[in-house]
């Protein structure tokens, strides 16, 4: 090929032809783009975002302004300060009755989300399946995708309270299956599992010799039967990579604080991702972190309340209003059926958001098994709430009259 020739081909390439084509066959996260719809809209009521409406208490606040008057804006250890791996360590062992060595079975991370995906890189080889629970959280499939791994949707129901099944994991599993990915308390749908739904679950794990990823973000935020961490499940903590963080229960979304808890062969394995790409967690957080274990347990509790509250205002008054909602018993999501109204979870929701200016995450988001629901989150005030149910009621009204 001429000079002239070649530099005619590659100036008639797109930029795209660059890219990897598993990154370009990747959807754009379905929430944003659903709130891309509502962004500079007038006077519209948000129960979509999967953040809490609270400041992060000042006291933590506080500790990272004293951090930083004094100087703490240096790197720290890759895994993190070994006083907040040891604080993670005793809050997990006196809360879950899980037991991990802080020097090297613990890693702090930038939020839980760099854990699933330091997780998720550590294990996959290209062509293994990862088996994941829908519906769930958006992230899961697409870093999986990523990393060159097959996602493998194992659908729950409503009827079940969105529980895992045991007979439901095992039809999906194949020579090719590696890794099971959890998420309970379940986003988007609030579903929880106790002790006596983990031990079937367990035994097929064992059965297949499967390694979990138990991503426990909201294990603080239940409102009946308390959280039950898989990895407490005998024989499954060396098999468990335990992810958790302060976002949620610790009003910390921005602070970007997780860690990821496991047998030291496989937290070993994702620090040396982690040290090569991030270097560690920042200081300043880490030092909030710090303070909010020792010293804001109690302001989690009352936060933790004021969910509890919400929840019931919200579950009722989508129910009153015609729309059935199981009964959520964590995180801070109802995820009522909208298939009454006739609408696909996408008509419904850009519907919703154009005549009644209420925002909420059409199901389908979520895979294959959110189709015919709506997640709305109760982070957010009680008065929000209210009016939200009250212009949704007029809503589901005029779609019932026709």
């Amino acid at each position: 090929m001429s000079v002239n020739s070649q530099q005619a081909d590659q100036a008639g390439r797109t930029m795209t032809s660059y890219l990897a084509p598993r990154v370009q066959e990747i959807q754009p996260s379905g929430i944003r783009r659903f709130f891309d719809l509502a962004s500079g809209s007038k006077d519209i009521i948000t129960l979509g975002v999967g953040e809490p409406d609270f400041i992060t208490p000042w006291h933590v606040r506080e500790a990272c302004v004293y951090s930083l008057e004094r100087g703490y804006t240096s790197y720290t250890s890759n895994a993190g300060t070994p006083e907040l791996r040891e604080a993670i360590a005793e809050y997990l062992y006196s809360s879950y009755d899980v037991k991990y060595n802080p020097k090297d079975e613990i890693l702090v991370t930038v939020g839980a989300s760099e854990a699933i995906d330091l997780a998720l890189r550590a294990l996959i080889e290209p062509g293994d399946e990862i088996l994941v629970p829908v519906p769930c959280y958006i992230s899961y499939s697409p870093i999986v995708t990523i990393g060159g791994g097959i996602p493998i949707e194992i659908e729950t129901y409503a009827g079940d309270n969105f529980k895992l099944k045991a007979e439901h994991l095992k039809a999906k599993i194949t020579p090719k299956s590696k890794v099971l990915i959890l998420n309970y308390p379940s986003n988007p749908t609030g579903g929880i599992m106790t002790y006596e739904d983990w031990l079937p679950i367990a035994k097929v794990v064992e059965e297949h010799d499967l390694i979990v990823i138990s991503d426990e973000i909201y294990s603080e935020l239940t409102y009946g039967p308390k959280h039950v961490s898989f990895a407490s499940i005998p024989g499954m903590k060396d098999r468990t990579i335990l992810v958790n963080g302060f976002s949620k229960a610790f009003a910390m979304t921005g602070w970007r604080m997780g860690y990821a808890c496991g047998h030291p062969d496989l937290i070993y394995a994702m620090l040396k991702i982690h040290q090569y790409t991030v270097m560690c967690a920042p200081v300043m957080g880490q030092v909030a972190a710090l303070e909010a274990l020792r010293n804001g347990l109690e302001e989690k509790d009352q936060m933790i309340e004021s969910y509890n509250q919400r929840r019931r205002l919200i579950v009722q008054g989508l129910r009153d209003i015609g729309l059935s909602c199981h009964e959520p018993q964590g995180a801070f999501y109802a995820f009522p059926s909208i298939e009454s109204t006739g609408l696909t979870s996408d008509e419904f929701a850009q519907r919703l958001l154009i005549e009644a200016k209420v925002a909420a995450v059409p199901g389908n988001v979520f895979g294959a098994g959110g189709e015919g629901f709506l997640r709305c989150s109760y982070a957010t005030g009680v008065g929000q709430i209210n009016e939200a149910l009250h212009r949704m009621g007029e809503f589901v009204h005029k779609l019932k009259q026709g």
